[in-house]
């Protein structure tokens, strides 16, 4: 096969496009059509709102965006994980949460004078795709249910705020904790054959849970005793999450 015939065949007959790029573009509006921002939406809408996105690469440790700075775009995470932290008026950095494949980042309902109330830093390689937010604005015009998805989402977050408030408030150590990885393997948890991984120190937890390091290494101890959670020196691999519902509703 000559290298004209070569291309030829890696070229789809009817968009003149390479099967790659097609089969990419493919796996974006699949992913995009079962995110919450664009729920709702058909094929051909999140096609059309594909074109007006940057794919973008972000390496490990590499800021997406900063705390305080202007919201100019909105991040919506095809593959990877991303932390995001705040800094307290004493300077210590804490982690607020975490974010993974189809996630939209720190939304707001207007980005013009609004700015970021967190950071975010890639915790391993990702994949994003960005839309500037003065295009967002007409994409929302366009397709009105893009606002009403993002409203859903806000709704959500602070729903969920108001759950781990109640939480810290009211409920033992131990069922925050398992609280806080049930809601991880959902968004951020990695399957492997031992069970479900979570990239996220002791330190990390113990902000998330309102609690200290020692307790956090206690309570995951004993969850190994048990057999159900592998603690990890740079993470938790939960071997069974069924075992720690069971333990979260014995408490």
């Amino acid at each position: 096969m000559t290298a004209s015939n070569a291309w030829t065949a890696q070229m789809s007959p009817r968009l003149g496009k390479p099967c790659s790029e097609i089969l990419r573009n493919s796996e974006q509006i699949v992913l995009m059509a079962g995110s919450a921002l664009f729920a709702g939406l058909s094929a051909r809408d999140c096609s059309e709102i594909l074109l007006c996105a940057q794919m973008r690469t972000f390496v490990r440790d590499q800021t997406l965006f900063s705390q305080g700075q202007p919201v100019n775009t909105l991040v919506l995470l095809q593959s990877g994980s991303v932390k995001l932290t705040q800094v307290s008026s004493d300077g210590n950095e804490v982690i607020l949460w975490m974010n993974g494949s189809g996630d939209a980042l720190d939304v707001h309902n207007n980005g013009f004078g609004c700015n970021h109330t967190c950071s975010a830093r890639a915790m391993e390689k990702c994949q994003a795709l960005v839309w500037e937010y003065s295009r967002l604005q007409l994409l929302v015009v366009q397709f009105p249910q893009i606002g009403a998805n993002i409203f859903k989402i806000l709704a959500g977050r602070l729903r969920e705020l108001e759950e781990r408030f109640r939480e810290i408030a009211t409920e033992k150590v131990e069922n925050r904790l398992a609280f806080i990885l049930l809601r991880l393997l959902k968004t951020v948890g990695r399957q492997s054959n031992d069970g479900v991984e979570l990239g996220l120190k002791r330190e990390e937890l113990a902000q998330m849970t309102g609690t200290t390091l020692f307790t956090i290494s206690r309570i995951l101890s004993k969850w190994g005793e048990a057999g159900f959670v592998v603690p990890r020196r740079a993470g938790v691999l939960i071997r069974d999450p069924k075992q720690l519902m069971a333990a979260l509703e014995e408490q």
